[in-house]
């Protein structure tokens, strides 16, 4: 937005100023991912740019630390165990978190506010103290290093954004809609799968998104309530910077980025979509 003619010296100061101190931010969040992509290529086993990589000599870059990455049996379990582990705690999270994000939207629930503290307060608690507290909790009912033991525990991280995002959604809901469906005779189950889902969609794929970036980059928690049999992909890349500092994490962590920012696309364009269906914007 342009300044208008009458603005002061101080308001131009502020506007242009304003600007620059969002781009230095900007810059600040964003530099460190910047920096891993060029060095992923790098020919040599370095954390840094080589003299060949700054002059751009096509021969220092090279795409050995991707084939690393794709051809490592280790570095594949780890992310055969991802795949299998993040979509299981994605479901139960859009599950669990949809019912009671619907049940926490009816103002005439008692003890709302507190529930709704409750169920968003993994989100709150240092990691790792839930970490030590799931861990303790699990390896009294046998569920520590077991395949669902490290499916719950994920699932547990991941309820609270899709009950923040369904929550948001429901917010513009109509409820007259739900009254108009069950006078024509559609039951609760009914009404909710043609009626309210439709509407809330956008909200639950979103908090379904969030729910399984959690899941997909979480290491704490695995430490904790995993086993060797369980390791995920950060936690490899954790082993590989503990023990053997590989330049294979610089390329697993490009391409990490690359599917958060996918998958951050991904929310805009639904975010968008929610809002046109609420008629807050334009189509």
């Amino acid at each position: 937005m342009s300044l208008p003619a009458y603005a002061t010296p101080l308001q131009r100061i502020w506007h242009y100023g304003f600007r620059v101190i969002c781009g230095l931010i900007f810059f600040f969040l964003i530099a460190p991912i910047i920096v891993i992509i060029p060095l992923s290529f790098n020919a040599e086993d370095f954390f840094t740019f080589t003299p060949g990589m700054l002059a751009l000599d096509p021969d220092a870059y090279s795409l050995k630390h991707y084939r690393d990455f794709f051809g490592n049996p280790d570095w594949q379990q780890a992310l055969r165990n991802s795949i299998t582990i993040a979509p299981v705690a994605t479901l139960l999270s859009v599950g669990f978190g949809t019912l009671a994000a619907i049940g926490l939207s009816d103002s005439n629930m008692p003890f709302r506010r507190t529930i709704m503290a409750v169920l968003i307060s993994p989100m709150i608690v240092p990691l790792i103290i839930s970490a030590a507290g799931m861990y303790f909790f699990y390896s009294r009912i046998g569920l520590q290093g077991t395949y669902w033991g490290v499916v719950l525990a994920h699932a547990a991280l991941g309820i609270p954004f899709v009950i923040i995002t369904v929550t948001a959604t429901l917010v513009g809901f109509d409820r007259s809609l739900t009254r108009a469906a069950a006078s024509l005779g559609a039951g609760p189950i009914t009404t909710f799968f043609r009626v309210q889902m439709p509407l809330i969609l956008p909200g639950v794929i979103s908090g379904a998104l969030f729910a399984f970036i959690t899941s997909f980059d979480e290491v704490v928690v695995v430490l904790f309530v995993g086993s060797a049999g369980q390791k995920t992909l950060p936690w490899q890349m954790f082993i590989g910077l503990r023990e053997q500092i590989s330049p294979t994490i610089l390329a697993v962590a490009t391409v990490l980025v690359c599917v958060a920012i996918a998958l951050l696309v991904v929310v805009e364009l639904l975010r968008r979509r929610s809002e046109r269906l609420r008629g807050m914007s334009p189509s």
